[in-house]
């Protein structure tokens, strides 16, 4: 997917490569908004998501450390199937990240997609959260999004609209509701991670 951004003029770039700021309020007032305020005690940003650049929080089920010291990388991103197959994104070892799972496992059972980070040699932080899988047989691409609302539905495959229809997403929509929004990925074959949101 290709990412546009607005080109800022010359002496926004400047000051902003510099490290100044062409907006500074008047003396002993701070500047107007939620943004402008610093974080509170948790460490939370303050302001609102998508509006005033504070990130969504992303939820985890389960954050754990343990050592796993066959892996070659320092980050690794892999989903659990309700099986315990693991489908891996980066090239490792067979097994070596067995005892990521196992430590994600000791609390919470599979499906889930999990993330983890090396923090010293072998020693790794694990993030993990639930997924939905579902068998989608006959859609093609990789990433899917079917939109549902009064004025009709609109099924997207890799960014691109489709004529065809995908009845396991319409259920998964329609057990939200009347209008909902169906976001899947495909984890391997025909096995889709779906996520269903009301409108």
């Amino acid at each position: 997917m290709a990412l546009f951004r607005r080109r800022q003029p010359l002496h926004r770039r400047l000051a902003d490569s510099a490290g100044l700021s062409l907006d500074t309020p008047a003396e002993g007032t701070s500047p107007p908004g939620l943004a402008a305020e610093p974080p509170g005690w948790s460490g939370d940003a303050r302001g609102e998501a998508g509006i005033h650049g504070v990130p969504r929080a992303r939820r985890w089920d389960a954050v754990v450390t343990t050592d796993a010291p066959g892996l070659a990388g320092d980050a690794v991103h892999f989903v659990a199937l309700a099986d315990r197959t693991l489908v891996v994104e980066e090239e490792e070892p067979d097994d070596a990240l067995a005892p990521l799972a196992e430590a994600v496992e000791a609390a919470l059972a599979p499906p889930y997609r999990a993330e983890a980070i090396r923090r010293h040699e072998d020693t790794w932080a694990v993030a993990a959260s639930r997924v939905a899988l579902l068998e989608v047989r006959g859609l093609g691409g990789d990433e899917a999004e079917l939109v549902v609302t009064r004025e009709g539905s609109v099924l997207r495959v890799d960014g691109q609209t489709t004529l065809g229809r995908a009845p396991v997403l319409e259920r998964a929509g329609e057990a939200q509701g009347a209008e909902y929004v169906v976001r899947a990925s495909r984890v391997e074959g025909d096995l889709w991670e779906v996520e269903a949101t009301p409108l």
